[in-house]
């Protein structure tokens, strides 16, 4: 006799089976590259923290954004590492700041056959380190900063970013910014929101690859999310739709797969989440220790982003995944 859990197994059978019936599919066309870019350097700068990943040079960048679309990639996110900061970040809206000069090199390089995104946030522009500007008492003044993250979003569409991404959690960001774009002429400029962004332990690496330093040995809980908090996802990510957001981020990825599946059960705009450095970092270090099966463990963690809801997913593993998909 054969049980009904049988069927289960049958199904698995064959590796071909096991592909005609598989519930979840990711596809080179879920990915995002995050890219750096640092000023003033004539060859790519390797990130110890982050293995295989660099801070590139302009020229080096525009040939890492050909790769891209070679390998079938169909959007990157710029971040910028500036030489010089200041206590405002004035370089994240300089026209000809590092990430403002990428972005016109990368709409030379590969026009449109990229998605070109670039990430609204001050922190790797100011010498505190924090996503705004700080008062004397050492907190974030939320306002003032928004009339800047206003600058920086009008800078990057003016110099070709397809998608303006504000990360630094500010109250009223979305708004601000779609309104300078829509001012400006920039009405078909994609706003992608860090909605749900967490106070995260896993970002280390990250802060090595832009050079930042949180001021005091501080931190940023007085304004992103605390991570033991799942419910107020959804009103952080409902008020950024209200404001305009065409698309929302879930930040990080694997540690925050409940909050993914919640934020895609509640709302119909693209859903991304970020695959954050200390997600990779840690895959990376286990594998060159023999411990894991780095690109299977890879493959799994990304599939897992997918399975939760994430349309959009941002990975340092996306070209090698790009490579194997």
């Amino acid at each position: 006799m054969a049980f009904p859990a049988h069927r289960l197994r049958r199904l698995r059978r064959t590796p071909t089976l096991r592909r005609l019936v598989a519930e979840t599919r990711l596809s080179v066309d879920d990915l995002v590259a995050p890219l750096f870019v640092r000023e003033g350097i004539d060859q790519p700068n390797p990130i110890a923290s982050l293995p295989g990943v660099v801070q590139h040079t302009r020229e080096s960048l525009r040939k890492e954004a050909a790769r891209l679309v070679d390998l079938g990639v169909p959007a990157l996110i710029l971040f910028g590492v500036p030489a010089t900061k200041d206590a405002q970040g004035s370089g994240a809206w300089d026209p000809d700041g590092i990430v403002q000069l990428a972005l016109r090199d990368l709409r030379d390089e590969v026009g449109d056959q990229l998605v070109v995104l670039a990430d609204l946030c001050l922190d790797e522009y100011t010498d505190h380190g924090h996503c705004g500007l700080v008062r004397a008492d050492g907190s974030v003044d939320n306002d003032a900063t928004v009339e800047l993250y206003a600058k920086v979003a009008v800078a990057q569409a003016d110099a070709g970013a397809d998608v303006c991404a504000p990360s630094g959690m500010m109250d009223g960001q979305v708004a601000a910014i779609r309104a300078a774009l829509d001012d400006s002429g920039h009405t078909d400029t994609v706003v992608l929101a860090y909605a749900a962004k967490y106070a995260s332990a896993l970002y280390g690496p990250f802060r090595d690859a832009v050079d930042v330093t949180i001021a005091g040995g501080g931190d940023r809980k007085a304004y992103q999310q605390d991570y033991r908090n799942r419910r107020e996802a959804l009103d952080e990510v409902l008020l950024d739709i209200a404001e305009g957001a065409d698309m929302v981020m879930v930040k990080p990825a694997l540690a925050y797969l409940d909050v993914i599946a919640d934020v895609r059960a509640a709302v119909d705009v693209p859903v991304a989440a970020y695959h954050v450095s200390g997600e990779y970092a840690m895959v990376k270090a286990a594998a060159e220790r023999g411990w894991i099966d780095g690109d299977a463990v890879a493959l799994e963690h990304i599939t897992a982003v997918k399975r939760a809801g994430a349309d959009v997913i941002l990975t340092y593993f996306a070209a090698e995944l790009a490579e194997v998909l």
